[in-house]
């Protein structure tokens, strides 16, 4: 079979699994997603070979430090990923949910319930914890998936994805609820984007290349899950342990995922005071600064940043930074290089903080915490399959909710329009 051959089949698959999940209750979903979970432990060692495979294949192909981290497994983050299906366990069932109601002058009743997508498209980059988060949502949320992760972590993609359909398949989980496609060669992603017949929605999450590439091409409603260049401003007046301690963990404490910060911007009233601190602190946990002509004044040795630095997702450890003359300033770059992805300002100033939320454009905007806190779990909305940058249908962390849709329906005592 061709590749389009062998996507349009799942295609269809995943289009009857759909139907047959939407005769399931509460319950009985609950008692596959247990299955799930359960199976994920036992196919650990499994799980973790796969991923030895994956991992040596990219220090082989020179992935870097912060590429190689989002790929690894160990027994921590498949507890966290078996941790995470459990939840959705006691998570309220979001189909069925009756969003509003009215009685027309005619007599009829209208409803509008909530109901599952159907069939979604996840198509993502490197770490395979999304496999189990994204088919275990979808499920929930009464979709089928189809799942298209990177070449990087096929082997672990696959591991994932057999120990899920087992496990759920064994508490009664529809034959193809749940598929991976095999192939990683790009034009699968093309083939997917195109797929409308099958596809109700497509999720792409990963660098700029990846999503580009699903927006060309799609004939599916895209949820994109962008790039993430964030920011933290911090004001005049600041406290500037909180600002350091904040910088440093929206920065360093996980520098690889979409809410780690980027850009920081920083109040000239501030900045000589805070600045050569800071980049004592960063330089202890080896990031690099790249700065503007204000910041490489106090900061020795900072490297000069260009107008590319601006607009850069480093995933990294770099951090570009730049002096301001007020909140305008930080407000106005903000809204020329952001991606509308998660901004934080650290003020005392309730005035300054108002105004930071409401005219920076993000799906997250925070007042002295850090941009880390842009997750489904951190923010209580429990297990995520990612975190949307569109405004139309899903923004920020992307739960159950947003995996489905509405339809009206309408009962009658014999009614006709006249």
């Amino acid at each position: 079979m061709t590749t389009t051959e062998i996507i349009h089949d799942m295609g269809r698959r995943a289009r009857k699994a759909s139907r047959l999940i939407t005769r399931l209750n509460t319950a009985e979903k609950n008692a596959v997603l247990s299955g799930m979970a359960s199976a994920l432990e036992s196919h650990a060692p499994a799980i973790l070979a796969a991923n030895r495979r994956d991992m040596e294949a990219g220090q082989d192909s020179g992935l870097s430090a912060a590429m190689l981290d989002r790929l690894l497994l160990n027994e921590k983050r498949i507890a966290d990923m078996v941790r995470a299906i459990r939840e959705l366990v006691g998570f309220n069932d979001p189909v069925g949910r009756i969003l509003d109601t009215k009685v027309r002058p005619n007599g009829l009743t209208i409803e509008k319930t909530s109901v599952p997508i159907g069939v979604i498209g996840i198509i993502y980059e490197s770490r395979p914890n999304v496999t189990a988060d994204a088919a275990s949502l979808c499920f929930k949320a009464g979709n089928a998936c189809i799942l298209r992760g990177g070449k990087e972590a096929i082997h672990s993609n696959l591991a994932i994805a057999t120990a899920l359909m087992e496990g759920g398949r064994s508490a009664g989980l529809p034959e193809d609820s749940i598929q991976v496609v095999p192939i990683t060669d790009r034009e699968a992603i093309k083939i997917m984007a195109q797929m409308d017949q099958y596809l109700d929605m497509i999720v792409p999450r990963g660098g700029y290349a990846l999503i580009e590439a699903v927006v060309q091409n799609a004939r599916v409603p895209v949820i994109k899950h962008a790039h993430g260049i964030c920011h933290v401003y911090v004001d005049a007046g600041a406290d500037l342990a909180m600002a350091e301690k904040i910088t440093v963990n929206a920065k360093c404490q996980r520098p690889g995922v979409c809410n780690a910060l980027e850009t920081l911007l920083v109040h000239e009233a501030v900045a000589a005071e805070f600045l050569p601190h800071l980049a004592q602190t960063l330089a202890g946990q080896k990031v690099e600064v790249r700065g503007d002509a204000a910041t490489q004044k106090l900061i020795p040795g900072c490297v000069p940043a260009t107008e590319q630095d601006w607009s850069t997702e480093y995933l990294d450890l770099i951090l570009s930074i730049r002096v301001v003359e007020n909140i305008d300033a930080a407000l106005d770059h903000i809204a020329e290089y952001g991606s509308h992805h998660t901004d934080s300002i650290i003020t005392p100033h309730e005035d300054h903080a108002k105004r930071f939320l409401r005219e920076v454009d993000s799906a997250v905007v925070l007042v002295n915490a850090s941009t880390r806190f842009n997750d489904g779990g951190e923010l209580g909305l429990g297990a995520e399959i990612g975190i949307s940058t569109d405004k139309l249908h899903a923004r920020g962390p992307m739960g159950l909710e947003e995996l489905t849709t509405f339809k009206y329906i309408v009962r009658g005592t014999g009614q006709v329009r006249a």
